[in-house]
């Protein structure tokens, strides 16, 4: 008989929901979600892209974008300017003080990873992490054999 708690996809999902919210909790004191601050990131790492480009890096659709663009703008963490080369679109930024809040959350992003590796080996780190962008890798192109046959 199979269990839902043996499959591989609960198993996964589980894992990723303990993990967000055990940052969530980090993060409360700092008034910012974990999916706030997955964009808020991505903008650190790479300022002045377009919402496409973000949507596409954060892996969230660009209605969700929009709408946490909308909150951070309101907090003062990012920002949208008119794209020069395109009008139809607008480029996002981070401002200094969404630069700075970052500063202070990767550090306890890292703490939150460390926490539960720890028991782990770093072989087994290196090994988690090589299957699971093998399994990603695996459902993003079956997504995309989806996608041609539609």
């Amino acid at each position: 008989m199979h269990h839902i708690d043996d499959s591989l996809g609960f198993i996964l999902n589980h894992a990723g929901r303990r993990l967000t919210l055990l940052l969530a909790l980090r993060y409360q004191p700092y008034d910012i979600t974990t999916e706030q601050w997955s964009v808020l990131n991505r903008l650190y790492e790479q300022d002045g892209i377009s919402q496409k480009e973000l949507s596409r890096r954060a892996e969230k659709d660009q209605t969700n974008i929009t709408r946490i663009l909308d909150q951070l703008e309101r907090k003062g963490l990012a920002e949208r300017k008119a794209n020069e080369a395109d009008r139809r679109s607008f480029l996002a930024f981070i401002t200094p003080k969404g630069r700075e809040l970052n500063e202070t959350l990767l550090p306890i992003e890292n703490e939150v990873i460390r926490l539960v590796q720890d028991g782990m080996t770093e072989e087994e780190v290196a090994l988690l992490r090589r299957l699971l962008k093998k399994l990603t890798h695996a459902a993003e192109e079956a997504i995309q054999e989806m996608g041609e046959q539609s």
